[in-house]
């Protein structure tokens, strides 16, 4: 291709609102343009570099034998309603009807629309497994898009989806998936950490996030740096940590009965360790949560709220909420507090909220006499056996009263009050010890890229899927969902290969793999020049020419910003030779034109060849 048959529009200055090097450089490059908050188009350029990486996905995918489908980017309502998340996936779905009434989606993700599509076809365990997947574009109604592509309202996805007849074939879809990832990222020059991780919104058991490190990542990762132990923050465990007193002893069951105590205006953790002298790691804190879309049955715990069913006869709480306890250290993870109630969220509940169903502001909430909502105690204060007894870990402890301005001392869990419930609610933090090795764990900042699940049965029962097995008898598939973020993948390149005068293409992600950069383009320099280009493309090099009336030094920063891996130079201070650069390195050879296409050439199949190695 030639500079003046494409379109090269590149910037001094990044605009205002990019905040991050991936959005900053793709704009200033001429990648992308942006038509709307969170909405972007890709620009030739840009274009070319997401094909590259489209590429590798479905190279890596279609040699593992999964199978390519297109489904379509509006969905029935219908199905969504059947699954049970018409009313439960958020505000971020965009909804919209035709002219008759129907209900229609943006495609916010696709489970319900293989299910369906699996599900009409369906009919014997001869079949199975199945495994299909689709490139297509996304869209969720983001309440604060950002940084680009990394988080834009409209994006592109692969979404893979297995359907298994049973746990060892689930298994092993799942594991192919895994390798073929693994092999995708490396191929596009990524270092990814493998991490566990909870399901959130799209359900399911089993779940793992393939994960590049960032400064300005959206995820904590907690790590492991002698058994390797990975997991997002919103799923990682840690081992039970005794709690201490003031004297940094073990705490011991209280002998005397509870006692309020007047404390007004003490309503931190902080604050408490002032006032009474004591450990945080004595102390109980009670935080109440407004739960969404619980499907727990809470018919045996304190309170009573409003239940209703789905479209698939499935039984949630469209709200409720919940207390939960928690030692007064730590704090409480809202993902997993989700999990362990099988609710779409959690958060915070409202002050009046808080008022009406403990009697008392946040602060001196306390876990002594809650009547009105199920009370869910972290493990850091007591985990409930198998066989119904308690491992009480918080000892004489104080909490708040349930009245403004009130605390209590020497509470002793069991003794003075027993949860609905025991989880592990906690968030993990760097310090803690390892739950696998008891090494000590530390964090990273990291950008999602690809997440997979094995969902079960989750949509393909609620969907009515079913099969005849062996015996002739109706079972009902197992399903996995595997994904990633093209868009995302796309800016995670660009953000782990840059420096301060552009993109650093890995070559099998670059636009082009060589630039041609004539200092003028005519007379011998013409010459040299067109035939190297020739000669490159003869040899499947894409290769690009400047053949643009421009000054070397625009040039020179126009290739540089734009990434191309091999940039040479014909002049004709320098001719019968040309200088061969790589973008990656700060030194350039001379070497004779005649020679140049093999020296080039070279650069190029070794990177590639280096990249896609096993």
């Amino acid at each position: 291709m030639k500079a003046s048959q494409t379109l090269i529009s590149t910037l001094r200055e990044a605009p205002s609102d990019a905040v991050i090097a991936s959005h900053q450089l793709m704009m200033r490059a001429g990648l992308i343009k942006k038509l709307a908050n969170g909405l972007y188009a890709y620009m030739p350029f840009g274009f070319r570099a997401y094909r590259k990486v489209e590429t590798i996905i479905r190279e890596e995918l279609d040699a593992a034998g999964i199978l390519e489908i297109k489904p379509t980017v509006v969905q029935p309502g219908d199905l969504w309603k059947e699954s049970g998340r018409w009313q439960t996936f958020g505000e971020e779905m965009l909804r919209a009807k035709t002219r008759s009434g129907q209900d229609m989606i943006i495609s916010p993700t696709a489970e319900e629309a293989f299910t369906a599509l699996i599900r009409d076809g369906l009919t014997s365990y001869k079949q199975l497994p199945i495994f299909i997947y689709q490139i297509n574009t996304k869209y969720r109604d983001e309440i604060r898009p950002r940084y680009g592509v990394m988080r834009g309202r409209e994006f592109i996805m692969m979404d893979a989806y297995s359907f298994d007849a049973d746990v060892r074939s689930l298994d092993e879809s799942y594991e192919k998936c895994a390798r073929a990832y693994r092999r995708i990222f490396k191929r596009m020059g990524l270092d990814v950490i493998s991490v566990r991780a909870d399901t959130g919104a799209m359900g399911g058991s089993g779940s793992e996030e393939f994960m590049v490190e960032s400064e300005i990542g959206d995820n904590t990762l907690i790590l492991c740096p002698k058994c390797g132990y990975a997991a997002n923050v919103e799923k990682a465990t840690c081992a039970h940590d005794v709690a201490l007193d003031a004297n940094g002893d073990a705490q011991k069951p209280a002998i005397q009965p509870i006692e309020k105590v007047a404390c007004p205006g003490v309503e931190t953790i902080e604050q408490m360790e002032q006032f009474f002298k004591m450990s945080a790691m004595q102390f109980i804190k009670v935080l109440i949560y407004k739960v969404y879309n619980c499907a727990l049955d809470l018919s045996d715990a304190p309170g009573s709220f409003k239940k209703e069913k789905d479209e698939s006869g499935t039984e949630y709480y469209p709200e409720s909420f919940a207390a939960v306890a928690i030692r007064g250290d730590l704090d409480v993870n809202e993902a997993k507090l989700a999990a362990a109630l099988k609710a779409s969220g959690a958060e915070l509940a409202e002050a009046q909220d808080v008022v009406a169903y403990s009697n008392a502001p946040h602060g001196f909430v306390g876990p002594v006499g809650l009547t009105k909502l199920p009370l869910i105690a972290d493990e850091s204060v007591m985990k409930k056996n198998k066989d119904g007894t308690y491992d009480v870990r918080v000892h004489d402890a104080v909490t708040g009263s349930g009245e403004k301005d009130f605390d209590t001392m020497h509470v002793e869990p069991v003794r003075d009050f027993v949860p609905f419930m025991t989880c592990d609610v906690r968030t993990v933090q760097a310090g803690n010890k390892c739950a696998e090795c008891g090494e000590t764990l530390y964090t990273k900042k990291g950008n999602e890229l690809g997440h997979i699940f094995k969902l079960g049965t989750k949509y393909t029962k609620s969907m009515n899927v079913t099969y005849l097995d062996a015996n002739g008898k109706a079972q009902t598939p197992l399903m996995g969902c595997y994904g990633i973020g093209v868009d995302r993948t796309l800016a995670s390149i660009i953000e782990a290969h840059h420096d301060d005068k552009g993109i650093i293409w890995p070559m099998s992600t670059a636009p082009y793999h060589v630039a041609i950069v004539p200092i003028k383009y005519d007379g011998a320099v013409k010459e040299t020049a067109d035939a190297l280009y020739d000669e490159l493309s003869s040899r499947g090099i894409e290769v690009l020419l400047d053949d643009r009336n421009e000054r070397p030094g625009v040039k020179f920063a126009d290739m540089d910003l734009l990434g191309i891996p091999v940039r040479i130079v014909a002049g004709e201070k320098n001719l019968p030779s040309v200088e061969i650069k790589e973008r990656s390195k700060s030194d350039s050879t001379l070497v004779p034109a005649s020679d140049a296409a093999n020296a080039t050439a070279k650069i190029v199949n070794d990177a590639l060849a280096a990249l896609n190695a096993e």
